[in-house]
């Protein structure tokens, strides 16, 4: 079939060249028309996915009216922009047409998850997830790689999952999209605070303890809006967790090295030279903590050392000397 993936940054073009493998044809689109054109002269992303060389099946264009020729399509671009790209093409998408969030994030503001995005903007489409633990950097060299495709309607999924199947990257299906997208967007806060410990100097003990107790509240909180818990054991809960804490391909970590080491916010986000999705995300999940009433203590001390400026080393101890509790003391009392 023809797919359309909008958004050629590291993990549009590195899904663009799995699409293309499978021997689908592909519209990579981006709206800078310089960048478009050099992706197409050059036969590979210099900037955002280098050494990666794009099969002769994909297209780059900048051109609104290629994405119209597509069967599906998949949004690849930073949460913020997630709406106003379902603004511009809710004209061109078709009836029925399957639109892929491979984005993570949530939106600020209306703390909607980004299919509800799709949704709001494009109701007469069908809106699914693709998510799980995939570097770009890994993806695009067709190193092995697991994720899930995740829609309300499991035969959306299961169509997904056809497309993107391949030897090198498996797809499992999955109908709980709260989980799944949860997962993907609130992981990156957590490697955020894994980063910030690395960067202050603590060890790995440290970090093992807040991956753990974050995946507690990201469970906590989906739970409280409707997910189903096991999905946070799964590919989109602890898997994404467990790359994007530990591996230095993870842009959120490298920035929370970088705050953890003392440097501000603006000059973290300057030295990564790409989107953090954290930061767009940390806002959204501690409004959603408030709303819900759900005790996220990790996700409040990441707030406050991106926006109230909290020293990180104190923050860490803080972490360490609250009031004691059972491991399993608010669990019981959420989850029965």
């Amino acid at each position: 079939m023809k797919v359309a993936v909008i958004g050629s940054g590291s993990w549009g073009t590195a899904l663009a060249v799995l699409l293309a493998d499978n021997n689908h044809d592909v519209i990579l689109w981006d709206e800078k028309k310089e960048i478009s054109q050099s992706i197409q002269l050059k036969r590979e992303n210099t900037h955002a996915l280098p050494g990666v060389i794009l099969n002769d099946n994909i297209f780059a264009s900048s051109d609104d009216a290629a994405v119209s020729q597509a069967d599906m399509a998949v949004i690849v671009v930073s949460s913020k922009a997630v709406r106003s790209v379902c603004e511009r093409f809710k004209n061109i998408f078709k009836k029925d047409e399957i639109i892929i969030s491979a984005s993570k994030g949530l939106e600020e503001g209306s703390l909607l998850r980004l299919s509800q995005v799709i949704e709001d903007v494009l109701p007469q489409c069908r809106a699914a997830v693709l998510s799980g633990p995939s570097h770009a950097e890994e993806v695009g060299r067709k190193m092995a790689t697991t994720c899930v495709a995740c829609a309300k309607d499991l035969k959306t999924a299961q169509e997904v999952q056809d497309v993107f199947m391949n030897p090198v990257f498996r797809v499992y299906t999955n109908d709980d999209v709260i989980g799944v997208e949860l997962g993907g967007a609130l992981k990156n806060l957590i490697a955020l605070a894994a980063g910030f410990s690395d960067g202050a100097g603590f060890g790995d003990n440290a970090k093992a303890a807040l991956m753990t107790r974050g995946i507690v509240e990201i469970s906590r909180l989906g739970v409280a809006m409707g997910a189903k818990k096991e999905t946070f054991s799964g590919l989109s809960g602890i898997g994404d967790l467990i790359v994007t804490c530990t591996s230095m391909h993870s842009r959120n970590r490298r920035a929370g090295i970088l705050l953890g080491q003392g440097k501000s916010l603006n000059e973290a986000l300057d030295e990564v030279k790409m989107v953090v999705e954290g930061v767009n995300t940390a806002k959204a999940a501690y409004d959603l903590s408030v709303k819900y009433n759900v005790n996220m203590p990790i996700t409040k001390a990441i707030y406050n050392v991106l926006f109230n400026k909290a020293d990180t080393k104190q923050t860490v101890i803080e972490l360490m000397t609250r009031d004691k509790t059972s491991e399993h003391e608010s669990e019981a009392k959420l989850f029965g």
